[in-house]
């Protein structure tokens, strides 16, 4: 039941009504009754039974964390916890490809099988592995009552794709009376929207071109690899950025307020802003559990501690997303960039204040500029089939462009009258459709420009819904309604 289905409309206004006519005391129930409906609705027994497995042992050892005085004793408890969270998600993870070599006959070759679908495992187990440490560091107390704890680890909004939440974030909101906010409402209606039209007309459409030239980038040269890069880089954000400003919006119904998990992050001055901006949750997850405590395990190595701590967090980065070499390269991409950075940023840093280019307007846009497309370089890999893929078309994104642009330029009045000019841009699709694409990137990029500088719901009433009904227009106009899943439901 993905958020932009029919489905999935019914079934939040049905939850919604039934929550209004809730008791307090029984609130928490109608959520993880829903919460359990929604992940039952994939028809994979084995989520429901991995997120209950994964409830219990996490409660009961929090418990346990929290009660026991001897501190090598609380440090073996942790460790356990974190050993059956890490266990179960590899365990689920990695079912399919065991089973396929166990016993053929339940896997038929190229398909998902229900059985071992995995979508939300790695952010409830995540999820659970902070909660059991922030209570062995004391930064939380244990949550006494099961049921509200299983639906800390469940809630449907940010169930499948996060973001992350920490206990004492979450929590809270969910013990806390409910009362239904007009505001809460408005501005989740609008962050749902705006999700929708990002996931439905921006990531969807990029979708149609990107899989096109992946899906055999050996039939491509240069400037159709490069066009389906930059495209993907924009699809990739625009899907997740889309899920989760649909789960915020959703979660705000109920008057609870998510992670923001992101924040412009193709304008990030550096690889580490990148990441301070992107999946906001996970960053800072992999930041406080892993990075940190390896610096301090590595602080007497100085700049090579950290650059070391880095690239592990990295690595484990890439295989959270799946055992594929893609998936590593990418995470070792990153922290070959971050720990790079350590030894390169205070030189630059040097070099530029004697410059006199500290603070220029040309450094920034110089940084923004390559840490952009030192993002796109990792997400070749991140997309590609295979590693040899991601390698061709490393290797040939930029075989004939100068030519390409030189041709282009001299023909520019009549360019449509040269089709071995225009067919490296369209990508095997018709122009009219080219022409959608181009108007929902227009309206995406502009929209996201002006939203905050114009911050609509602050408007009168005579600002808003023109706005409500041109959003809602071009969803409606370009949108692409086929089966397209969000990227991340992968992971």
């Amino acid at each position: 039941m993905y958020f932009n289905s029919l489905a999935f409309g019914v079934f939040l206004a049905v939850v919604w009504l039934v929550y209004q006519f809730t008791p307090d005391r029984h609130r928490w129930l109608a959520l993880a009754l829903a919460s359990l409906g929604f992940y039952a609705s994939l028809k994979a027994p084995l989520l429901l039974f991995a997120l209950g497995l994964v409830a219990i042992l996490s409660y009961a050892l929090g418990h346990c964390i929290a009660r026991q005085e001897n501190d090598a004793l609380k440090l073996r408890l942790l460790w356990v916890g974190i050993a059956v969270n890490i266990g179960v998600l590899c365990l689920v993870k990695y079912l399919q490809p065991i089973a396929g070599v166990l016993c053929p006959s339940l896997v038929p070759a190229g398909r998902q099988v229900n059985l071992f679908v995995t979508i939300g495992v790695s952010y409830f187990t995540l999820q659970a592995i902070c909660y059991l440490a922030d209570i062995y560091l004391g930064r939380v107390e244990p949550e006494r009552h099961l049921g509200r704890f299983a639906l800390y680890l469940g809630f449907f909004p940010k169930l499948l794709q996060g973001p992350i939440e920490r206990a004492g974030d979450l929590l809270p909101q969910l013990q806390a009376p409910y009362r239904c906010s007009y505001e809460n409402m408005r501005s989740g209606a609008l962050l749902f929207a705006w999700g929708l039209f990002k996931k439905t007309a921006v990531a969807n459409r990029l979708a149609l071109y990107v899989n096109t030239v992946y899906g055999d980038v050996h039939s491509y040269g240069g400037v159709s690899l490069l066009m389906a890069t930059y495209m993907y880089a924009i699809q990739i954000y625009a899907d997740f950025s889309g899920y989760t400003d649909m789960a915020l919006g959703v979660a705000r119904f109920f008057n609870i307020r998510l992670t923001q998990n992101f924040n412009s992050p193709y304008l990030a001055t550096s690889v580490a802003d990148f990441w301070r901006r992107w999946h906001i949750s996970f960053s800072r997850w992999i930041l406080d559990y892993i990075f940190r405590p390896l610096q301090v395990l590595w602080r007497g190595g100085g700049n090579y501690g950290t650059a070391a701590a880095l690239l592990v967090t990295f690595l484990f980065s890439g295989l959270w997303h799946g055992v594929a070499w893609g998936f590593v390269i990418w995470g070792l991409l990153h922290g070959t960039y971050l720990a790079g950075s350590v030894f390169y940023k205070p030189w630059a840093s040097r070099i530029a204040q004697r410059l006199g280019f500290q603070n220029h307007p040309v450094r920034r846009v110089v940084q923004t500029v390559v840490t952009f497309h030192l993002v796109c370089m990792a997400w070749i890999f991140f997309r590609a089939g295979s590693v040899a893929d991601g390698w061709y078309v490393l290797t040939h994104l930029l075989g004939g462009v100068g030519g390409y642009l030189a041709a282009a330029f001299e023909n520019l009045r009549h360019l449509t009258q040269h089709k071995e000019l225009v067919d490296p841009i369209l990508l095997g699709k018709t122009l009219p459709r080219f022409l959608l694409l181009l108007a929902s990137l227009a309206v995406f990029g502009t929209a996201s420009l002006l939203r905050d500088c114009i911050r609509i719901q602050a408007r009168s009433a005579w600002v808003r819904w023109p706005a409500y009904y041109l959003l809602a227009s071009a969803t409606a106009f370009l949108g692409v309604y086929n089966d397209v899943g969000f990227v991340y439901f992968q992971f």
